[in-house]
């Protein structure tokens, strides 16, 4: 189902101020492998204010994933380089700082949260260990103070018996714990900048919940600055105070989260909107899918990347990649005509007007005898 945004907390609001904790400046980060250059991150740019968090959203391959190990400098080379651009991180530019400065200020200062934890923490090392080891470089504990902070920390992300367990191994914990001592080891040094990338995946819709309520409720104790990564606008609008969306590489579309539900003005934003459940959805009405596939990122051309998927698209959008251009104060969208795009829109309608054929309609693999199983929001009882 579609959520709503939230109000965003009086305690974060009053935690933001007008000076940005992390200020992007055209980041440009690249993989060069043996079929080309693959352009993930193309001339992004971005702030957060402390205390703030900002939703990053997009499809597999939009490049939100990279964006955040950029700005920790966790890029593997090679193949992957950052060719561009500035991470100013209170008033310092990252970028430029020493490998020796790097490892001061990652975990401690920025923090990440990595999508999957048991890949992320050591299958042969205690948890104890593993978060110690950062209290003991950072906070510079000695081994007994060490672990009573990871105790601590156990029991602050809701973690039973944690005097014992700190001393247990990754693989004795159920995916939802392990994810909450992912936030236990990137909160334990309190750093004033989180990194969330995909939290929530592989966990059930209620673990996602408590996850996700626990972060919310950490954030506004530590005011920290948080860059939510996340494929999900169920969870921007639950958790985010602005949006970015990301598609090829790209940001398309900047707001608050509130304007961005309300008045999206990219077709790639509706088309994400479009395709979630919504309780509120008339009997048996079929999802909106984002026909197509993303493209190639080796050697885009000088278009709008979204073209061959877009409902709107027309010969303007071929000609040259349009720059985020401003519909209101604080809301960027990079389409030529942002103007006319409306999430009201009936997609069919706007399709045929351009003469852009639905995914029913567009040829593709798929088994043209094969029974149609296509997704649609039945209400119970009816189905």
């Amino acid at each position: 189902m579609a959520a709503e945004p939230q109000t965003t907390t009086s305690a974060n609001s009053a935690a933001q101020s007008d000076a940005p904790l992390l200020e992007v400046k055209n980041l440009q980060t690249q993989f060069f492998t043996q079929d080309g250059v693959v352009r993930a991150v193309d001339n992004v740019s971005f702030y957060i204010k402390p205390g703030e968090t900002l939703g990053v959203v997009g499809e597999s391959g939009s490049g939100k994933s990279i964006t955040g190990l950029s700005l920790m400098r966790l890029i593997p080379s090679p193949p992957g380089k950052i060719v561009q651009g500035e991470v100013i991180f209170q008033g310092k530019d990252v970028l430029k700082m020493s490998d020796e400065q790097v490892r001061n200020i990652r975990g401690n200062d920025i923090a990440m949260i990595f999508q999957d934890p048991m890949t992320s923490l050591n299958p042969v090392l205690t948890i104890n260990r593993q978060i110690s080891e950062s209290l003991m470089l950072h906070m510079k504990m000695n081994k007994e103070q060490a672990k009573n902070r990871a105790i601590e920390l156990l029991k602050m992300v809701g973690i039973p018996n944690a005097e014992a367990r700190v001393d247990q191994y990754p693989h004795q914990f159920s995916g939802g714990m392990r994810q909450r001592v992912m936030i236990a080891m990137a909160l334990s040094c309190n750093p004033k900048l989180l990194i969330a990338d995909e939290p929530t995946t592989a966990l059930d819709v209620t673990i996602q919940a408590q996850i996700l309520d626990l972060m919310r409720n950490l954030q506004s104790e530590t005011g920290a600055g948080v860059m939510m990564i996340t494929h999900s606008m169920g969870v921007v609008a639950g958790m985010a105070d602005r949006v970015q969306v990301m598609y090829a590489g790209h940001i398309v579309e900047t707001a608050t989260t509130e304007e961005i539900f309300a008045n999206p003005r990219h077709p790639y934003t509706i088309g994400l909107m479009k395709s979630i459940p919504r309780l509120d959805a008339r009997t048996k009405e079929k999802l909106q899918p984002i026909r197509g596939l993303p493209p190639d990122l080796i050697d885009l051309p000088d278009m709008c990347p979204f073209v061959p998927r877009c409902n709107y698209a027309r010969e303007q959008c071929e000609q040259k990649n349009p720059p985020l251009m401003e519909v209101s104060p604080g809301h960027l969208s990079a389409c030529w005509f942002y103007k006319e795009v409306s999430k009201d829109d009936d997609q069919d309608v706007i399709a045929a007007k351009f003469g852009h054929p639905q995914p029913s309609d567009a040829t593709s693999d798929v088994d043209p005898d094969a029974p149609d199983l296509g997704v649609s929001n039945v209400q119970m009882g009816e189905g």
